[in-house]
């Protein structure tokens, strides 16, 4: 008897001692809940923080602005931000869909705000622009398309600036090559970073790489992930989840180096001063509201870019990691290829992901004041384009001949090349030895645009070869 009274006394206590090292537990877990809601809010004032010279004092002629606009009808945020307001403005689309970047810009210094007055708008239904009101009806990409022709005529008219450029990230290339074919008046270039073309077959070309991969690696866990998603179910939410991870293990997500989006995204995003705490919590309300409830990621997959928008009466630039496989490096390249415009140039990044901005962007300061704002190519690795109008104005050719010349010259095929006049010898900058055709014949002949057909006949007021110059840069290798 006394034994089983011992035996209730001692479980009794036990129980009670269970009871009270939770009870312990759980005030502890309340206290570290508290102090990290203060330590959040503390790092979340919310204010934009001013350009500052050496003095600590904010730099004359910057802006520095988190505002909201009146979009279509729908109140929609962005920041504005340039160290000089008198320079020209860039309006910057985010990918995810419905993920903004400014936060992960400001942890990757993009060195934008240095050229340009940039708008990073957060797009209807994402960050600053979500609200539990935003109709699904409207979650569509004719409506962003839309919605980035008005932000671009309100930035157009704040600045005073008759155009603006254009820059598309991933998702927000996706938006931003239409938008530049629908309203080419509205932009000096259109750029696109991490350009989509055919997002269904990039999801095609990054699974066959994982598995290879990841079966080298012998990651036997993650490729039993792999076998309940079938190539044809790349499309699936189930699998779009699951993707991330291996993605970033094998540096072709985010960033080379990124190998968890918890440190390289989500903490950056909340550590941001510029943004409220609620205004965080909006970031991933958003980036769940347009993937999993608006499935804006699976209507941009059914649609390909590369039959939907081949050409651009604009200057179009596309910067690509070599290491992507969120975008496919070599889908965006067979794109540029094929996509016509008056200029274009293709920028390999050889130490980039999805994120050239960020993860190069000495080189992205260099590609962007050298080439994009001067309305040139001279640093691309492809440059397959012709600058028809200068060099037809230059020829002296009669407008309806010109016309007519310049649609024979689009169509031309063969060697990266670019075109330029001389009329003395000491203008030459290239050398015709760099051209492989001609080095192959052993010929000095100018034939880089069509294999074996000299290229001046399609060219009035030439008399001449030499005055046609073949442009084949040493760094092109592609």
């Amino acid at each position: 008897m006394t034994d089983t009274i011992t035996k209730r006394l001692s479980a009794k206590s036990f129980s009670q001692m269970v009871g009270r090292i939770m009870l312990i537990i759980l005030a502890a877990l309340l206290v570290c809940a508290f102090i990290l809601m203060g330590v959040l809010l503390a790092c979340s004032p919310g204010k934009p923080e001013p350009f500052l010279d050496k003095d600590g004092k904010p730099l004359v002629s910057s802006i520095s602005e988190k505002i909201h606009v009146k979009i279509n009808g729908v109140e929609q945020g962005m920041f504005i931000k340039g160290k000089d307001e008198a320079k020209p403005v860039l309006l910057f689309l985010h990918g995810g869909p419905g993920m903004p970047e400014y936060a992960i810009a400001q942890k990757y210094p993009a060195v934008l705000e240095d050229i340009f007055v940039v708008c990073w708008w957060e797009q209807r239904g994402a960050g600053l622009s979500y609200s539990s009101d935003i109709s699904l009806e409207t979650m569509t990409f004719e409506q962003l398309i839309s919605d980035t022709l008005e932000v671009t005529n309100y930035l157009r008219k704040r600045f005073g600036q008759e155009k603006i450029y254009l820059m598309g990230h991933s998702g927000g290339s996706f938006i931003g090559i239409q938008a530049a074919a629908q309203a080419p008046e509205l932009y000096h270039a259109y750029i696109g970073m991490a350009q989509i073309s055919y997002q269904l077959e990039s999801e095609k070309l990054a699974y066959e790489y994982m598995i290879e991969k990841l079966t080298g690696l012998g990651d036997k866990r993650t490729l039993e992930k792999f076998k309940k998603y079938p190539i044809a179910e790349v499309n699936s939410p189930s699998y779009q989840a699951m993707r991330d991870a291996p993605m970033h293990k094998l540096g072709i997500g985010t960033t080379h180096n990124m190998r968890s989006v918890i440190s390289g995204v989500f903490l950056p995003v909340m550590q941001s001063r510029e943004y409220t705490f609620s205004e965080k919590i909006n970031i991933w309300r958003g980036k769940s509201f347009n993937t999993m409830t608006a499935n804006m990621w699976f209507k941009l997959m059914a649609i390909d870019l590369t039959e939907k928008v081949q050409k651009l009466d604009i200057p179009a630039y596309f910067c690509q990691g070599i290491y992507d496989y969120t975008v496919s490096y070599t889908l965006a390249k067979s794109y540029f290829e094929k996509l016509q415009a008056p200029m274009k140039g293709f920028y390999t990044f050889e130490q980039s992901a999805h994120s050239p901005l960020f993860e190069e962007p000495e080189k992205m300061r260099q590609i962007l004041q050298e080439d994009v704002l001067a309305g040139v190519n001279n640093l691309a690795n492809i440059k397959k384009a012709i600058q028809m109008s200068r060099i037809t104005q230059q020829m002296g050719c009669p407008a309806g001949e010109r016309n007519s010349m310049e649609n024979v010259m689009r169509k031309l095929v063969g060697a990266n090349m670019d075109i330029d006049l001389t009329s003395r010898a000491e203008d030459v900058q290239w050398r015709q030895d760099e051209c492989p055709w001609n080095a192959d014949e052993n010929t000095i002949e100018h034939k880089c645009a069509v294999k074996n057909t000299a290229i001046c006949k399609y060219f009035c007021g030439i008399k001449g070869l030499d005055t046609v110059l073949c442009s084949y840069p040493r760094e092109n290798k592609a």
